[in-house]
């Protein structure tokens, strides 16, 4: 409302100054009669956007300029109706700014007001939902309430063996870092060790050693009794480079991984192609591991 307000002052602004310079003393009345009707509806829009029984909610309303005595010629300077009527136009337009910057300001308040209420009505809602968990201590002793376990701690033996296990310091922080996570995996702390090597193979991806890294980690999930999480780690090595050092070490512990998941059909796939991509693997360093899988399955 405000901004049509303001487009039909502005616009009649305009015509009012354009049509007093040329008009003669005689319509000068006429004009008056315009720009008081026009002071009027700026009355009722102050009204509106700042109702109050008194005057402490809103500027007061426009008063029209003290009236000045006419000299006693019959026709007065046409200079004098173009001068009152701009400066009640100036009068017209400072007041409808400072209403717009006052609505302004009033509509920013009620939303900081708004917000500041659904927080109260947030706050206040927590207690309700608290009450089952009040309630469950007050029940009877013939239904006792349910209690929770408390929160797992460390226990401070693991902790301080953890400790224990020394991080190596050399000139080569990516070696260092698969190095302590081996040292982890070997104690049997699989958990930090699938930490510490997850650390190490999203740091250094190209890193010699990332082929290990990979591969160990994969043997770390494995180990810890999670072969769905240690699987994808032995494909991604052997995918990566499959004449890296330990790519045949993850397509047999992929097939390990798949037999522990009752996935007879993928691990054969995985066995078979061991065999024949590292035969040299299958009939040495490996052949013990690899025979005990092929044990393990019925392939066709």
């Amino acid at each position: 409302m405000i901004a049509r307000c303001a487009r039909a002052l502005g616009l009649g602004g305009i015509a009012l100054a354009l049509v007093a310079t040329s008009m003669p003393a005689a319509a000068q009345d006429n004009s008056d009669a315009r720009i008081r009707k026009l002071e009027s509806e700026v009355r009722a829009l102050q009204r509106k956007v700042f109702p109050g029984a008194d005057g402490r909610f809103f500027e007061p309303e426009i008063s029209a300029p003290a009236t000045t005595t006419q000299p006693a010629t019959t026709t007065a300077p046409s200079t004098t109706a173009v001068t009152d009527i701009l400066a009640r136009l100036d009068a017209l337009e400072n007041q409808l700014q400072r209403l717009t910057a006052q609505y302004e300001v009033g509509s920013n308040a009620l939303r900081l007001l708004e917000e500041r209420i659904e927080k109260l009505e947030a706050g206040n809602a927590a207690p309700a939902v608290e009450a089952p968990a009040q309630a469950a201590t007050s029940a009877p002793a013939s239904r006792p309430a349910a209690t929770q376990p408390a929160a797992a701690r460390p226990d401070p033996a693991r902790l301080a063996a953890v400790q224990a296990i020394a991080k190596p310091q050399t000139d080569d922080p990516g070696d260092d870092e698969y190095s302590y996570g081996f040292r982890l995996w070997d104690a049997g702390f699989f958990p930090e060790a699938q930490q510490q090597l997850t650390l190490f193979v999203e740091k250094y991806p190209e890193h010699p050693r990332a082929t290990f890294g990979r591969n160990l980690l994969g043997r770390a999930y494995l180990d810890d009794g999670k072969p769905s999480e240690a699987a994808p780690w032995f494909l991604r090595n052997y995918q990566a480079d499959k004449n890296a050092a330990r790519a045949g070490d993850s397509l047999l512990f992929l097939a390990e991984s798949m037999i522990a998941l009752d996935d007879t059909q993928r691990a054969c796939i995985a066995l078979s192609e061991f065999a024949e991509t590292y035969p040299a693997l299958a009939t040495g360093r490996l052949q013990g591991r690899y025979a005990t899988a092929r044990s393990k399955v019925t392939c066709g």
